[in-house]
């Protein structure tokens, strides 16, 4: 299931609070409301900005362990064909040599 922040264009919606629009007028009383709001949304914003570095930091660990991986695979690939094209001629006479099985099946 998808949440909506993972829909694509969904990131930059403005809600009612942020684009500062109310549905009754604005009184004196409710700037200690809009101060814990503000305060309450402050401190998500810095655990999710918290959350985004560990992650980043998560994706370029292992991002580099696959580098590391695949350069030691190209290079034993390398060094394992350089040692085959001496011996490329045996592998070949005898894969040649090689027959199929044959076998009936009656249904």
């Amino acid at each position: 299931m998808k949440r909506t922040g993972s829909l694509k264009g969904l990131q930059g919606v403005r809600t009612l609070h942020s684009a500062k629009k109310r549905s009754i007028p604005r009184i004196q009383s409710s700037t200690y409301l809009d101060l814990y709001m503000m305060d309450k949304e402050k401190e998500r914003l810095l655990q999710e900005n918290e959350k985004l570095g560990m992650r980043t930091n998560t994706i370029n660990k292992r991002l580099r362990d696959i580098n590391r991986e695949m350069n030691e695979l190209k290079e034993t690939d390398s060094a394992k064909t350089s040692a085959n094209s001496n011996s490329s001629k045996h592998v070949v006479s005898k894969a040649e040599k090689k027959e199929w099985k044959k076998m009936s099946l009656n249904y």
